[in-house]
Order: structure tokens, then sequence, then C-alpha cells
């Protein structure tokens, strides 16, 4: 007997689309889960307030897993992540309450700039954050660890979070840095793997936390300049980027981080500065000049 036209037994399953079975994979699901582990260690550290923070990682070519909006990382499960495509669209779940987070387009930024990127972790560290709403570029040379396995953090000026021109300040700076701090707002950091991106907030934090405490002793020592290549050639030999391979112990020597970090700042390093946290000269003398010209009308 033939059956009526889109009537289908009842002992028939729906066959699943290419994205629902990619959705719905074991591989899928070892990373969702990993992307819960990894928003409670954030939580848990208090690098995320609320519902502050996203995590998202590489699941295909151009299908990403992305942490829901609205929800502490703390308190995820992996049925509340979303897949989305290279263009931002949430494809998975259709329906129900989890939309992925709108921040995701900073995500994609660094996907696109970095092809070997896996994952991308942004959250809101306090000791971080300190020098972000500062706008203030990490000073260096003071932490062997920190050189290795993160390097040289630099600034994306503060833009509308979420929006495309944030998402285009961080573009440039992703394929040379894997901590990025984002103006008056947090930091994100990509790298090989869920626990990867993590593990660069955490020791970036950390690094921050312990300048901030040594900040107030005395003293000016730093890792000598002559023995920055050593650790550049160590970093080379693991792949990660950095900005500063190639140069010279005497352009080390330069980038004093106590003297960096004493006085008036005079405004922020950014992406368009050279490797290392020193202004432009020409630059730094139009601060400076600007500044000059701002008290005279004060005090006129």
């Amino acid at each position: 007997m033939s059956l009526p036209p889109n009537h289908l037994p009842s002992n028939t399953v729906p066959s699943l689309s290419a994205d629902e079975s990619l959705f719905h994979s074991e591989k899928a699901l070892e990373l969702k889960r990993e992307i819960c582990e990894m928003g409670r260690r954030m939580w848990l550290r208090q690098y995320c307030e609320a519902n502050g923070g996203n995590i998202s990682c590489r699941l295909a070519k151009d299908r990403f897993l992305v942490t829901p909006t609205g929800v502490s990382k703390g308190f995820m499960t992996p049925d509340m992540l979303c897949l989305v495509d290279g263009k931002g669209t949430q494809i998975l779940p259709t329906t129900g309450p989890w939309h992925h987070s709108t921040e995701f387009l900073t995500h994609l930024a660094i996907y696109d700039a970095v092809p070997h990127a896996a994952s991308v972790c942004h959250a809101h560290p306090c000791h971080a954050g300190a020098f972000a709403i500062k706008q203030l570029e990490l000073p260096t040379r003071l932490i062997p660890e920190m050189e290795i396995f993160v390097g040289r953090v630099p600034v994306a000026l503060y833009e509308t979070p979420g929006s495309p021109m944030i998402a285009a300040s961080v573009a440039p700076l992703a394929p040379h840095h894997q901590s990025i701090l984002l103006g008056l707002h947090g930091l994100i950091c990509w790298g090989t793997s869920v626990e990867d991106a993590y593990f660069k907030i955490e020791i970036t934090d950390a690094y921050c936390r312990t300048v901030l405490l040594a900040m107030p002793l005395p003293g000016m020592a730093a890792i000598p300049s002559e023995k920055i290549g050593d650790l550049m050639e160590r970093k080379q030999k693991t792949g990660l980027p950095d900005s500063r391979f190639g140069l010279t112990p005497a352009e080390f020597c330069a980038m004093n981080p106590w003297e960096y970090l004493k006085g008036d700042f005079l405004g922020s390093t950014n992406a368009n500065q050279k490797p290392g946290f020193l202004p432009d000269p020409e630059d730094l003398a139009d601060r400076i000049t600007k500044k000059i010209i701002s008290q005279l009308k004060i005090t006129k």
C-alpha cells in the first residue's frame, strides 16, 4: 500500500542535516564540555562578573561553537551552546532561549586574521582591566614565562563592544599577539585550543597583578636586554607569535618597564605604535604640545 505524501511510518527517524549532525557529534559534545569547564574556571577566578565574558571555538572551517548571551559563564551546560557560521549568523538552535554572544563579531575578526586559531576567550579580569581602563600596554622584560607564553600585550583603543569597529581594531593585532587588551573594556585572547585561549587570560591577569603589587616597592630590576634574545629564540621554536622578533638588545634596552610605569603616561600605547611600549617620539611630542596648549587655555 502506498503512503500518503509527507507521511512517514512511525518507526522512521527524519535524517539530520549536515549542521545538525555536526552540532550533535561526539567532537562537538567534547568541545561543548570543555567550553563549559573553561567558563567555570573563569567565573571561579572572578574573571567575568554576572553574565560577562564569552568563549568560542572552531568546530569546522566555517562553523563555530559560541557561548550564549545572558548566562553566567560559571553555570553553563553543553545544551546552551550555539552553532554560528562565519558571517555571525546563528544556525542552531533555531528555537528556544539560547542566542549566541553579541560580541562574537570580534572573535570572528581573530579567526579570519589567524586561520590556525582554534578558540577565543574574552573576559573582564580586574588586574588586566586596570590597564585596560587606562588604555595602557603592559610593560615587558619582567617575567620570563610571560615573555615566552604571552609576550607583548597591545591595546586596541575603545570602541563599542560587539561593533564592527572593535572587530576592525583587533584584527591587525591578532596575527602577532595572542593576548590583547580592549581599551576601557577587558581582555581577549586566542589559543590553539579552548584551554590554551583560557590559559592566556590567566597568565596575563596574573602578570598584571604581580606588576601592580611590585610597583610601590623599591628597585628597578628587569630582564637584561642581552638575555631577552634567548627567550625570543625559545618562543620562536614553539611557533607562538611575537611582534618583537628580530629586535636588537639596544632596542629591548630602550623598553625600560619602570620608567614606563612611573609618572604621567600622557595617553596610551596602541595598535599604531612600534613594537614595545615606548611611544613614537613624534607622537609623544605632539601629545605633549597639545597638553601644554590645553593647560595654557585653562590658566587664561
